[in-house]
């Protein structure tokens, strides 16, 4: 895995804002008003920002001080309110039951995956975006962090799926625990 300098050194030199991520963009029709959500593994917070103008009640998690720092002073210009912490999601992943909402956009992480599922509450969604195996662009090559077919869905076993889609080198999921 990176380091957290490594991270720090790539959000130094994006230029461009954060935005959410596409799969929580094109179905947002399935956010619930209010809540608790989590934009894990974070980075420069577009998930965070876009959710936090919706009226949830944010937290966001990431191992770079650079991308938290970065969200929290956007955050701050913009007078939203959104507890954002430096945090190594790996060594210190969310409870059980904490959140209404958990968007994950580009990290993958294997062993975490009942750990995330369960830290959503009955009722609760989960978006995730992420890489596929053979995607070309920008983005991991490590066969670690790229998803193979029809695996993300395969972890929300016992969950309703909502929206599912694997196409150009990305995996997207939105499913109800």
């Amino acid at each position: 895995m990176s380091s957290p300098e490594l991270w720090d050194t790539r959000h130094r030199e994006v230029l461009n804002k954060p935005q959410a991520c596409a799969v929580l963009r094109q179905h947002s029709d399935h956010l619930p008003q209010r809540g608790q959500a989590l934009d894990l593994a974070c980075g420069r917070g577009g998930n965070a920002l876009w959710l936090a103008r919706r009226g949830l009640t944010v937290h966001a998690w990431d191992y770079s001080e650079t991308g938290i720092q970065y969200l929290c002073a956007e955050a701050e210009k913009h007078h939203l309110t959104i507890q954002a912490e430096v945090r190594d999601v790996v060594l210190e992943p969310p409870e059980a039951e904490q959140f209404d909402l958990l968007v994950v956009s580009h990290f993958l992480d294997r062993s975490l995956m009942p750990v995330l599922l369960a830290a959503v509450r009955p009722g609760g969604l989960l978006y995730y975006q992420t890489f596929l195996v053979g995607h070309s662009g920008p983005g991991p090559r490590n066969p670690d962090f790229l998803l193979r077919p029809g695996e993300l869905s395969g972890y929300c076993v016992n969950w309703e799926i909502l929206h599912s889609l694997e196409q150009d080198g990305q995996a997207q999921l939105v499913a109800r625990r």
